[in-house]
């Protein structure tokens, strides 16, 4: 088995950590949720390497997150116009991958490509 497909077996098996972003309406529920805690939106192109990278990174370090934060994960290639429902909303460019805080229905925080990290992550929702 090649990096690649180990990458994406890892990747797989570890979805449940994350909320799947399908639904239009689900924006309205983030935008709720984020009034009382941070709610992080990562924006996937399950075509990508650098996304697939991006992704690794981040559940490679799971465990430092703290618990009270909401994950929604967004298939960019099927759920095209919900990523551009939330560049529209939120007042980002449109990047991928992409990792975005929102806070009080507001992006407080966004990084692409080689900048999703945890550790800046950790420093945007703290």
């Amino acid at each position: 088995m090649g990096f690649l497909e180990r990458l994406q077996a890892s990747q797989d098996a570890r979805v449940g950590n994350w909320i799947m972003l399908a639904e239009m309406d689900q924006l309205d529920e983030i935008d709720n949720i984020s009034m009382s805690r941070p709610v992080v939106l990562f924006k996937h192109s399950t075509s990508c390497g650098i996304s697939a990278g991006a992704k690794y990174r981040l559940e490679s370090d799971w465990d430092q997150i703290p618990e009270d934060v909401s994950f929604y994960f967004l298939d960019l290639l099927r759920y095209r116009p919900i990523s551009n429902a939330i560049a529209e909303r939120y007042l980002v460019r449109h990047e991928s991958p992409q990792i975005l805080v929102i806070r009080e229905g507001k992006a407080i925080y966004s990084a692409s490509h080689h900048r999703v990290n945890i550790s800046s992550l950790i420093g945007a929702i703290s």
